[in-house]
């Protein structure tokens, strides 16, 4: 995956404060921007959601 895809996977989940409603709104499944959130942290290597049961942050 290509930076800018990440960032824009991250922007959205980010907004929607959700992986759920990223997903929706970029029109992905809920596991590959989870994938996608992760590649980012690693390569990044900073944790850069806090993550609940309920929300994201």
């Amino acid at each position: 995956m290509d930076k800018l895809h990440l960032m824009t996977v991250f922007v959205a989940v980010a907004e929607e404060e959700s992986f759920a409603g990223g997903a929706r709104r970029l029109g992905m499944s809920p596991p590959a921007v989870t994938r996608a959130i992760s590649t980012l942290e690693e390569r990044l290597g900073v944790k850069l959601l806090n993550r609940t049961t309920r929300f994201v942050r």
